[in-house]
């Protein structure tokens, strides 16, 4: 097995033997303190999602405790075989909003851009997951061109989003491509990456791949942490290397049943991501309809009343926006309680972070009366 703690080894190429030492295949479950009978139900499970993490994120977990939520994100459970009524092979319509291969086009000013179907680590919870298994290709420069074309052809994009797959599981030479073929796109503003490599293979994380990414373009890391437990030395350091390098970096979250779904798993998460790793909590999101995760999805209820307890404990800075991405392509709406509990005219009741509902009076100043149209004038 190699040595991940040998110095000596050039950086930018450690965190390949992180990979070959974790889990890559089925069969690699064999390795892992599992019980026969969990063995067997992941076997049967990973045959529906593939299975992938590399060894310094599965020796995060505590084996000791079946309850893990480093563990419950990555070990197939037979939870996953359970498909309830009503959930979605393709949850948000990636697929119906996609006028050419790995491109989706939603949202008039941005898109996403699939430079590969890979990961670094295949969360079990996945909205993506069967399209990641079915599909399973990687980056070629030919298999891109139709979506850079269709973005050149299209002058409202504002911003490309770099998602999959995990992009930065790619080689620097890949994503320097990339990068630069995007800029030579001149309505082309910002680069957005969604990535999961900063939490689970931080040494991915090297001067290479940041120089590969810089250029003309703004750079938006979001990452995509869920736990706490997920914040360690190396992910520090690597995302200290990412802010250094000028890149904004958000998160987003999953609210997940058994992971994260109490207050005080999100205020500890949401504190350290922004105040330890100076990452901003952006998103967090109501579990997906993906096919056998009902086991992992909470109410919206319970979501609701977490995001309240949170804005009421939390600086402004470390609240993330609770969304649901809605079904047939209907884009992220908020979730948050509305405190406004009535109005009358210009006054309102509002409800405190401290529960008192309180009177609030608009003050304005005189505003002129606009003059009607007369509909004899024309236009």
């Amino acid at each position: 097995m190699p040595n991940l703690r040998d110095t000596t080894r050039a950086p930018d190429t450690a965190w390949q033997d992180d990979v070959r030492a974790g889990v890559r295949h089925v069969r690699d479950l064999a390795s892992l303190p599992l019980s026969p009978a969990e063995r067997e139900a992941a076997q049967a499970a990973a045959s529906l999602h593939k299975v992938r993490a590399p060894k310094s994120y599965l020796d995060l977990i505590d084996w000791n405790d079946p309850a893990d939520p480093i563990r419950a994100q990555v070990i197939p459970s037979p939870g996953e075989l359970e498909e309830a009524e009503g959930e979605l092979g393709d949850p948000i319509a990636d697929h119906e909003f996609s006028p050419v291969p790995r491109l989706t086009h939603r949202h008039a000013d941005r898109v996403l851009l699939f430079p590969t179907y890979q990961c670094a680590v295949y969360c079990r919870f996945c909205f993506r997951k069967e399209s990641l298994t079915s599909i399973g290709r990687g980056y070629t420069r030919e298999a891109l061109e139709p979506a850079l074309a269709y973005i050149a052809d299209h002058p409202e994009i504002r911003e490309v989003i770099l998602t999959g797959g995990d992009p930065l599981s790619l080689p620097d030479k890949a994503l320097a491509e990339i990068r630069a073929r995007v800029e030579t796109i001149a309505h082309v503003r910002l680069l957005r990456i969604h990535t999961r490599v900063p939490v689970a293979l931080p040494s991915r994380i090297t001067p290479g791949l940041v120089a590969a990414l810089q250029g003309r373009l703004m750079v938006t890391v979001v990452t995509h942490f869920n736990h706490a437990r997920e914040i360690t030395d190396a992910t520090e350091a690597a995302c200290r290397t990412l802010r250094q390098a000028g890149f904004v970096l958000l998160n987003q979250s999953v609210l997940l049943k058994g992971v994260n779904d109490t207050v005080e798993a999100l205020e500890e998460l949401c504190r350290e991501l922004m105040y330890r790793l100076g990452i901003k909590p952006y998103y967090l999101h109501h579990g997906d309809l993906a096919r056998g995760m009902a086991h992992r999805r909470t109410t919206i209820e319970h979501g609701q009343a977490l995001v309240e307890a949170l804005r009421a404990r939390l600086s402004g800075i470390c609240n993330p926006v609770y969304v649901l991405d809605l079904p047939e392509g209907g884009g992220k709406v908020p979730l948050a309680p509305c405190p406004i509990e009535g109005r009358d005219g210009e006054s309102w009741r509002i409800r405190g972070l401290d529960g008192t509902v309180r009177d609030y009076r608009e003050i304005l100043g005189v505003r002129e009366e606009r003059p009607s149209k007369n509909p004899a004038a024309g236009s």
